[in-house]
C-alpha cells in the first residue's frame, strides 16, 4: 500500500473504526465487511482490510493524524502495530444504511431460526411456520431486534414471547432422548421422569430404560433428575430432534 502524501486524504464507501487514546481521537478506513473477518482471524493481511495504510484524525475530512501523535499515544514507531490495535480494540463506526441492513439481516437471522426451532403445534401433523409467517408475527407483537445481542438468544426470547399469546400458534421442536438407570431407581424415580415428556417406548427390567420426546428446556431438568435420583447411575443420551 502506498502512503498518501500530504494532510488530507479524500475517501468514500469505507467502515471507520475509531478509537481514543492519549486524549486524542484516531480513525482508520477500512473496506465494508473487513474488520470483522480481521476480529475474527478470517482475514490477516491489512492491504485486504484497509482502504489506505495510514491514521486519521477524522477519516471523513480525509484529516491524517500526525505522526508525533500517534507515535506518543500508542509508544511504537511501527504504523502497523498502531492500526492493528485500533482495528482490535477500536469502535466500528456503522452509518445509517449499513446500520439499517444490518438489523435488517439480523432480524431475518431470528426469524430463521425461530422455524427452524419450532413448529405449529395446532397443525396435524405438526408443521414449521415460514420464515415469512414468523417475520410476520414479530411485527405483530412489536418485537424490537438488539443489535448487540446474538441472534440465538434474541429468537428463544421470541418463541417465549410468542408463545405467551395467540398470534402465532408454536412450541419448540422436541428432542428424542434415551434415559437409562437400574431397574430399582426406574421403579422408584420412573413416573418422575416420564412426566417430564411424552414417552415412546419403555422397557423394565434389570435395566429401566424409557425412550421419550421433551422441550429442550426440559433436557437439563431431566438430566439432573436423572443424575442425582440414581447417584450417577443413570444417563440421559440425547437422540436428535423428534422431527415435526
Amino acid at each position: 500500500m502506498n502512503k498518501q502524501p500530504g494532510t488530507q486524504v479524500k475517501l468514500t464507501n469505507v467502515s471507520i473504526v475509531r478509537m481514543k487514546k492519549g486524549g486524542k481521537r484516531f480513525e482508520i478506513a477500512c473496506y465494508q465487511n473487513k474488520v470483522s473477518e480481521f476480529r475474527s482471524g478470517v482475514e490477516t493481511d491489512l492491504s485486504e482490510i484497509l482502504q489506505i495504510e495510514q491514521v486519521f484524525t477524522n477519516v471523513p475530512k480525509g484529516q491524517v493524524a500526525k505522526k508525533e501523535d500517534w507515535q506518543k499515544a500508542f509508544n511504537t514507531e511501527d504504523i502497523n502495530k498502531v492500526i492493528e490495535e485500533i482495528l482490535r480494540r477500536g469502535e466500528l463506526q456503522i452509518n445509517n444504511l449499513e446500520r439499517q441492513h444490518a438489523l435488517h439481516s439480523l432480524s431475518r437471522e431470528i426469524a430463521t431460526l425461530v422455524s427452524e426451532m419450532t413448529v405449529d403445534p395446532t397443525a396435524n401433523p405438526p408443521r414449521k411456520h415460514t420464515v415469512g409467517m414468523v417475520e410476520k408475527a414479530m411485527g405483530e407483537v412489536g418485537y424490537s431486534v438488539k443489535a448487540d445481542k446474538p441472534a440465538k438468544a434474541q429468537a428463544l426470547e421470541l418463541i417465549k414471547r410468542l408463545g405467551e399469546g395467540d398470534v402465532l400458534p408454536i412450541r419448540r421442536v422436541r428432542m428424542r432422548v434415551r434415559v437409562t438407570m437400574p431397574g430399582k431407581d426406574g421403579k422408584r424415580i420412573g413416573d418422575k421422569v416420564k412426566a417430564e415428556g411424552e414417552v415412546e417406548e419403555e422397557d423394565a427390567g434389570q435395566e429401566w430404560e424409557v425412550i421419550m420426546q421433551i422441550d429442550p428446556s426440559a433436557f437439563r431438568t431431566l438430566t439432573d433428575l436423572v443424575s442425582n435420583e440414581s447417584k450417577g447411575k443413570g444417563r440421559v443420551e440425547s437422540m436428535g430432534s423428534a422431527g415435526a
